[in-house]
């Protein structure tokens, strides 16, 4: 299975997220996706599967408990065929950017103005 095929589905996706904190076992993870996706048991140790055949994840047993861990060779290999598009959205964010600090800019340059204004005293008043 290609790797965005495995990310494309909202469950696998959200069981990363779950174990990019660490190590977790898969009755915590099934807990958290039965709530969240509302899905039964088997259909979160599917997806615990793929995961870990297409290499997203490694598995180990400590006793009676399965522990899934994030393989992070996958997600980088993801990364650097996404890192060709980059400039595709880094150029938009970066004139956002300048947007955003030139209004703010404005915005301070209006608030300073208001602030001297109503510091000094009306024309014509005697001081």
């Amino acid at each position: 299975m290609h790797a965005f095929d495995v990310l494309g589905d909202p469950v696998r996706r959200r069981i990363l997220e779950l174990l990019a904190d660490g190590e977790q076992p898969s009755g915590a993870i099934a807990a958290v996706i039965r709530e969240e996706f509302g899905i039964s048991q088997p259909a979160v140790s599917q997806h615990l599967r793929v995961l870990r055949e297409s290499g997203f994840t490694t598995v180990r047993v400590a006793g009676t408990r399965r522990l899934y861990a994030v393989n992070s060779e996958p997600l980088r290999e993801a990364g650097e065929w996404l890192e060709r598009f980059r400039h595709i959205w880094d150029q938009p964010l970066d004139a956002l950017a300048t947007e955003l600090a030139r209004g703010k800019r404005e915005r301070r340059l209006r608030q300073e103005k208001d602030h001297a204004r109503h510091r000094e005293p009306p024309e014509g008043d005697p001081p």
